[in-house]
């Protein structure tokens, strides 16, 4: 229990931290959301009611009053209100997450689908020249910009073969080109760190003791060295999880879906403030829960973490001795 409230503390102070450093960079953003909207003459607004409008929007006060009403109003679920909508910033988030969660779901799971066939096949192979380039291929997929594979993909599958139309698709075939745009970059470093563990268990002792009792490569994989190879490879894909917000921005953008990209593009576009914090509040949250997640089930995986921490709670027999001495 003190492990799971210790790591809950250091996730909140995580956030905070986010929070704080999004609040003071877009404070520094030169122009002003309100005059950008306001101050226009189609709109016929005398300098006092655009005033009123600041004052309504607390863009009158000091600085760290704004933080303070800020901090304290996400505190209690109040994410204000968007200066270019003037609706709650909130709703807005509200009605575009569902379909981004659904693509860095989906995104994700298909990341995850090759990285394991990469690391499992280029262990399995008995050709060397076939291990070599699969393991090359997750360096190739690090290099390629999310922008630029969904524009390949765009070009070849929808515009040149006429596979996956992008206009009027419907909302099953419409995520296909996405989803693969988001999955193949997450799932580099994935493949990497699980070819990398899988490679240093199979040197662990243990291993070679099944082995030579007769067991066959793929029995040796799959019930010997996949669990403890699995448990590295959980830790980075927490990380990238939390990640799949930026990503999924990038990717709505390419492919004109609505989205929390859509919503991000329009408040740069507009300087909407409100939402832009919480645009990234909300990937900072996404980080901070997936990871204390992941760091709340490496006990329930690994058996040694839980034997430690009783270790570390039983107090050694010398200790004992001197206590009752």
């Amino acid at each position: 229990m003190s492990y799971a409230l210790r790591r809950a503390g250091q996730a909140a102070i995580v956030l905070i931290a986010a929070f704080t450093a999004t609040f003071i960079l877009l404070q520094l953003l030169p122009g002003d959301a309100i005059l950008i909207k306001y101050d226009n003459p189609e709109l016929g607004l005398t300098p006092e009611q655009i005033e009123s409008i600041r004052v309504a929007y607390g863009a009158d006060s000091p600085w760290w009053e704004q933080y303070w009403a800020t901090l304290t109003g996400y505190a209690h679920g109040d994410f204000g209100y968007s200066t270019q909508y003037g609706t709650g910033v909130l709703q807005l988030i509200g009605e575009a997450l569902g379909p981004t969660a659904a693509l860095a779901t989906l995104g994700f799971a298909l990341a995850a689908v090759i990285a394991f066939a990469i690391a499992f096949l280029s262990t399995l192979t008995p050709f060397g020249w076939l291990r070599r380039a699969l393991q090359a291929l997750p360096g190739v997929f690090v290099a390629v910009p999310v922008f630029w594979l969904g524009i390949l993909l765009i070009q070849v599958f929808s515009f040149g073969l006429g596979w996956v139309p992008i206009v009027g698709a419907d909302p099953v075939t419409g995520l296909v080109l996405p989803v693969i745009t988001l999955a193949v970059p997450i799932s580099a470093p994935l493949a990497q760190i699980l070819v990398r563990s899988i490679d240093d268990v199979q040197l662990q002792p243990f291993v070679t003791v099944v082995r030579a009792k007769g067991a066959s490569p793929s029995w040796v994989l799959w019930r010997s060295v996949a669990r403890n190879a699995l448990l590295p490879t959980l830790t980075i894909a927490g990380v990238l999880f939390g990640e799949l917000i930026g990503g999924a921005v990038v990717t709505e953008t390419v492919f004109g879906r609505p989205g929390i990209g859509r919503v991000t593009e329009q408040a740069v576009a507009n300087q909407d403030i409100p939402v832009l914090q919480g645009v990234v509040v909300l990937a900072a949250l996404t980080f901070v829960v997936v990871n204390l997640v992941v760091d709340l089930l490496y006990p329930v995986l690994d058996p040694r973490l839980r034997s430690g921490a009783r270790a570390a709670r039983t107090p050694s027999a010398p200790a004992l001795q001197e206590a009752t001495a």
